[in-house]
């Protein structure tokens, strides 16, 4: 169910069974070979994926967020800090107001982990509503899926190439790329990291077997419709 194909009526309607919706939020980044949009493209399908089984309206995937390590690779976009929490404040207000009050909030980019903890202060202004944080690339059951399959792993690289973020006629080096260790890019500024990193792989091969993938893609799944169908309490 996608808020993009109803009209207010039916929200509404849906309203008088139901208070559930899925929120999907990414990022518009380097992603070394792979699309700028890789994680505004996977919370958006994995909402998609998940609202369609539990009938749960998803609305459109924010495209935006936190990127400012990546900002001296051409088309990477970023919000700052305190333009990101506003936002995700007032969308969550907008949401409240349309009579939802448990919000899945789906994100596909670890750097919009500081709206995380601004949850917990909207909920005590608004205490009759719940919103799930579910950064679904490394929550357990999926993480344990990544790590069975290959735990040399990290941004831009084979974890993040599926049949859907992956580019037609690009072509992937073949080599797995090192490891680059975090403490140290967290001492760089854009260009630097640029620097560092070359293309953008921090680490591990650049792509895996499409089956490796949709197995990884399956237990993200299901452990998202998981969160969505239970432990709201």
């Amino acid at each position: 169910m996608l808020l993009s194909e109803m009209n207010w009526m039916a929200v509404e309607q849906y309203l008088q069974s139901d208070d559930r919706c899925i929120l999907p939020t990414g990022s518009t980044e380097q992603h070394a070979y792979l699309s700028l949009s890789v994680d505004s493209i996977l919370a958006g399908r994995l909402a998609r994926e998940v609202g369609a089984i539990a009938g749960v309206p998803v609305y459109p995937t924010l495209p935006y967020g936190l990127a400012q390590q990546w900002t001296a690779f051409p088309g990477t976009v970023s919000l700052r800090v305190q333009t990101y929490l506003a936002l995700i404040r007032d969308l969550l207000d907008s949401i409240y107001r349309a009579g939802f009050r448990r919000v899945l909030l789906i994100n596909g980019h670890g750097g919009n982990a500081p709206a995380q903890g601004m949850l917990r202060e909207w909920m005590m202004d608004n205490p009759d509503a719940t919103v799930k944080w579910h950064n679904w690339y490394n929550a357990p059951q999926t993480w344990q899926q990544v790590m069975a399959t290959d735990p040399v792993c990290s941004h831009a690289s084979w974890m993040e190439n599926f049949p859907w973020t992956r580019l037609k006629d690009v072509t992937l080096p073949r080599a797995q790329k090192p490891m680059t260790k975090l403490d140290t890019l967290q001492q760089l500024n854009p260009r630097q990291t640029r620097e560092r990193l070359g293309d953008g792989n921090m680490g591990g091969f650049y792509q895996r077997a499409d089956e490796d993938m949709l197995a990884i893609w399956a237990a993200a799944v299901q452990e998202t419709l998981a969160l969505l169908e239970g432990g709201w309490e």
